[in-house]
């Protein structure tokens, strides 16, 4: 008895003072972040910059970016309420969550690896044997246990490979959400966009109605021919048909904005056929370093955990080169009858280790190996490459951003000269001076002018939500 025990014990101290965790280590990847941007950021304004949204342009900041909650920069209670519920309710975002408890039950699956384990088992055999007319029953009940002593931190590995895989789910998930905010936003801007499209036809069709009311009292005076009035009715119908193209436009985004909150297409129809005007843009942007983008970005932390858990497989892969070390032993009770299981006297139990080491296996192990190396070393080549497409994407939105509102202020003026030409070639034609196509060609510049005005209000809130959806906010 004493020998039983005692000389497993020992082996089992010494293993754990030898025990080790072979495999390489993870360490994050260093990559050559530029020190600032390239596109046009300016230094941080002086106290005296209003915070208030505005329709006048707005410039980028290399100030520190507090991003977690950034379309309420925009002060739109409507956007506000509209991404709490699709956070609240997004499908997508349901299914990463989902996502998320699986990566954490996968962990649990495989920590449980580092514990001992016990299994109950009890059975009934017929023994006999040929040429023996005697055969005799057996009855049995008992407790198996085991235990794998993680002496080359092989389970250990895989544990760590699980954790960083959890790391990964909930990365993902904060992608994902950053998508579904940034989605709901550009939705939102599309709608409030076609909604004034809308209003510049249909303002622009009362002009051209008043215009064709004009020439059609001037034909009936014969001042003029019937050509005049045959061209406005084609200016007339040309704008009209327009608008029916606007308002499909207006109602399929509507019901975009209602899936993406997790609701039939036709949900917010009450709440959202309004017309409402665009949300302001902040008078200044706060950007931050290239360098936070490694921190602030999901996908970027995404793949970083990746390489985590790969690094990890490589050691589980690497420590399969080492022995096994297992203490295995059971307890039970067994007899020829059933009243046998109540006695104490016909109790067994046996203890003792055991060990396995793979001699050959035709190079399965070292192949597994150089097949894990090669995976960690991809990831590797992905976290790289995400940061490059992370510098890109913050990048164009940057540069997008600030030339669109540079055009912007040109189509104001054009929209202003437009409206002064319209009234002029209008005046000009009543009085005889001039012909309708000027006022065609007028009426035309103006409605092209307002519209591209109206885009490129469009335009210029879209590119600061891709910005920000660049920068990583939203989580």
């Amino acid at each position: 008895m004493p020998r039983i025990t005692t000389i497993p014990l020992c082996v089992i101290a010494t293993l754990l003072v030898a025990g080790c965790t072979v495999g390489p280590n993870y360490r994050t990847p260093s990559v050559d972040m530029p020190l600032e941007w390239a596109g046009p950021t300016t230094q941080p304004a002086l106290a005296s910059a209003t915070t208030q949204p505005t329709s006048a342009p707005s410039a980028a900041t290399t100030q520190p970016a507090n991003l977690s909650r950034w379309w309420t920069t925009f002060e739109d209670l409507q956007l506000d309420s509209l991404i709490e519920r699709a956070v609240e309710s997004n499908l997508d975002l349901r299914q990463a969550q989902a996502r998320l408890r699986q990566a954490r039950a996968a962990r649990g699956v495989a920590a449980s690896v580092l514990y001992p384990r016990v299994d109950a088992n009890g059975s009934y055999d017929r023994i006999g044997s040929s040429g023996d007319a005697n055969s005799r029953d057996l009855y049995q009940v008992g407790l198996d246990a085991s235990w794998e002593i993680d002496v080359f931190g092989g389970n250990r590995r895989g544990v760590e490979a699980a954790e960083a895989d959890i790391t990964s789910a909930l990365e993902d998930a904060r992608d994902v959400l950053i998508s579904v905010t940034a989605e709901v936003a550009l939705n939102y801007v599309d709608l409030r966009g076609f909604q004034r499209q809308i209003e510049i036809a249909q303002r622009n069709l009362a002009a051209q109605e008043r215009t064709l009311e004009i020439t059609r009292q001037l034909r009936r005076a014969e001042f003029i021919g019937s050509l005049d009035v045959a061209q406005a009715e084609v200016q007339v119908a040309t704008t009209r048909s327009q608008i029916p193209s606007l308002e499909a436009a207006e109602r399929q985004t509507i019901y975009a904005l209602s899936v993406l909150l997790g609701q039939t297409p036709g949900a917010l129809l009450e709440e959202l056929s309004p017309t409402k005007g665009y949300p302001g843009t902040p008078p200044e942007v706060p950007v931050g370093l290239p360098s936070d983008l490694l921190l602030r970005r999901p996908d970027v932390r995404r793949v970083a955990a990746d390489l985590h858990a790969a690094t990890a497989r490589l050691g589980v892969a690497v420590a399969d080169l080492y022995p096994r070390f297992s203490l295995t032993g059971s307890l039970g009770i067994a007899g020829s009858k059933p009243s046998a299981l109540t006695n104490a006297a016909n109790r067994f139990w046996s203890i003792g280790p055991s060990i396995s080491w793979p001699v050959f296996t035709a190079g399965q192990v070292r192949s597994n190996i150089v097949v894990q190396r090669a995976a960690a070393e991809q990831v590797l080549i992905a976290y790289k490459a995400t940061v490059l497409t992370a510098l890109q994407d913050v990048e164009n939105a940057l540069i997008a951003y600030d030339r669109e509102q540079a055009r912007r202020a040109t189509l104001v003026e054009a929209v202003t000269a437009n409206r002064r030409a319209v009234d002029l070639a209008n005046t000009l034609y009543q009085q005889g001076e001039t012909d309708f196509l000027n006022v065609l060609t007028a009426q035309r510049s103006l409605l092209q002018a307002e519209d591209a005005l109206e885009q490129s209000d469009r335009t210029v809130t879209q590119n600061l939500i891709a910005l920000y959806k660049a920068l990583g906010g939203g989580w």
